[in-house]
């Protein structure tokens, strides 16, 4: 695929842009992509790494792929016809956004090697500072950095003398063929990247805090036939409608009653005595939680790799790391030569640990000092002119996190045209409906799984408060930020 544009050389280089976009993910590409639809050129997209694609770029662990069909994880305005499986490969997915960026001109936008340490609101507009020393100078801000990006490692005390390496940062210069392999943690990504090693490594073992909830993979090669009908007219569109509202009908146990799970859990039950046919490993992956208090996952091979001779699974906690060894907590050694930590990201504390200073000097932090959140995710109160997309409260546990995106580009350009419109130099949500918006979504949450499912999970802050889920239907999403409301938000003159 083309890395050029065919709009022709970069963008003039200019410490003061109207717009910064941090990040070149599904979020910063699709904010670009609508900013220059309207008509607005004057933005850079800041990234931190020496290429556009954010997790799709940044995990290349082996069987990295998708968990949401890819005809609903991608662009609703660009769709493809064209992919090769039902749940596309991480190469595929980080091709396409490459091919909207050379598509809708993006390229001349990006400024690579840009990682943005501070953010500070000053004189009616925001200063941005690179790790590189760089000042660059806007009128609005839109933090597109997503919510998997920072590799999260347990704290287990002493050290290992092998090689041992995060799934995000996969160490790709370690042969595994024939060695002793320690996998710490049974989340997403190490469902898809334990059958991979487990077929090359003398031994695999692996080792689970608590068992996640598994439905099968409904994934295929899409055959060339069925691609060439996807071309038709209106064709693609319907079989993403039609996923959609299969995936929608998940959060009806999310939002409505967790009672409403029994078949999720049904056809989990079930997936789970189909493919594991020893009792006492059938027994250690059954969970004591309600499906949905954590991530439900999707894998037709995670369960037979853990059924092969050369992996064990072991659910003792661990209670340190020695020499070539991982101790569990009866003090049994597991030898190993390589460690591979499956342990996700930081979520709720990401943005937390970030500089950003607002109006009249308040640090994120302070204004955050009781739990991180927003207006519907996307402005906070005393930070005018800065724009989250994928912020608090807008991940999903049922659909595909591309369609919350796209909502919220939409609600920002909205914002930005009523600056425009209006000549304001800045917009800030008021700090009264972003209480009430917040306390509203709290008292639904509090009822939900997340909350009363008997789990902790990622999706909860360190006081146990959700900071990461909306708690309905997208399509009720969608809805409430389909037109900005002008009286929510204080213009600033």
């Amino acid at each position: 695929m083309p890395s050029s544009s065919p709009t022709g050389g970069p963008v003039e280089a200019s410490d003061k842009p109207g717009i910064v976009i941090i990040g070149s993910g599904f979020a910063g590409i699709g904010m670009a992509i609508k900013l220059k639809e309207a008509g607005f050129h004057d933005f850079v997209i800041l990234e931190k790494a020496d290429d556009l694609g954010g997790t799709w770029r940044d995990n290349t662990y082996p069987g990295c792929a998708c968990d949401v069909p890819s005809h609903m994880y991608s662009y609703s305005f660009e769709l493809n016809p064209g992919w090769s499986r039902m749940f596309s490969p991480q190469e595929e997915i980080w091709e396409y956004m490459r091919a909207c960026v050379w598509k809708y001109g993006i390229d001349p936008h990006l400024r690579y090697g840009k990682q943005v340490v501070s953010l500070e609101y000053a004189g009616r507009e925001w200063e941005i500072t690179t790790s590189d020393g760089e000042t660059l100078r806007a009128n609005a801000v839109i933090s597109a950095i997503g919510a998997l990006h920072v590799p999260k490692f347990p704290d287990i005390p002493g050290t290992f003398a092998g090689p041992a390496f995060h799934s995000a940062e996969w160490d790709h210069g370690v042969d595994l063929k024939g060695k002793r392999v320690a996998v710490i943690g049974t989340g997403a990504s190490a469902i898809q990247f334990v059958p991979q090693i487990a077929t090359e490594a003398a031994q695999l073992t692996v080792f689970q805090r608590t068992p996640p909830w598994i439905h099968p993979k409904p994934d295929f090669a899409v055959p060339d036939r069925m691609k060439r009908l996807l071309k038709l007219p209106g064709a693609a569109r319907a079989l993403r409608n039609g996923i959609y509202w299969t995936l929608e009908t998940r959060a009806l146990g999310f939002a409505v009653d967790p009672r409403l799970m029994a078949f999720h859990e049904n056809l989990a039950l079930r997936h789970l005595e189909r493919q594991v046919p020893d009792p006492e490993l059938r027994r250690r992956l059954t969970p004591d939680y309600t499906i949905g208090c954590k991530r439900i996952l999707i894998s037709s091979d995670y369960y037979p790799a853990l059924s092969r001779p050369n992996v064990s699974l072991v659910t003792d906690g661990i209670a340190e790391l020695r020499g070539h060894a991982v101790v569990d907590v009866t003090g049994r050694e597991h030898e190993a030569d390589v460690v591979v930590y499956g342990t996700g990201f930081k979520v709720t504390d990401a943005l937390q640990e970030q500089r950003i200073v607002g109006r009249d000097g308040v640090k994120i932090q302070d204004a955050w000092q009781d739990g991180i959140e927003a207006y519907y995710g996307i402005a906070t109160a005393g930070f005018p002119n800065l724009f989250f997309l994928l912020g608090p409260n807008t991940g999903l546990g049922h659909n595909s996190v591309v369609f919350m995106i796209e909502s919220q580009v939409r609600y920002v350009m909205d914002c930005l045209r009523l600056l425009s419109r209006t000549q304001a130099r800045a917009i800030d949500v008021r700090p009264e409906r972003q209480r009430a918006f917040n306390e509203r979504l709290q008292e639904r949450l509090n009822r939900l799984v997340w909350s009363e499912g008997g789990c902790r999970s990622w999706y909860l802050d360190e006081h146990g408060v959700n900071r990461t889920i909306w708690p309905g239907f997208t399509f009720e999403y969608w809805a409430r930020t389909r037109r900005m409301k002008p009286d929510a938000f204080e213009l600033i003159y």
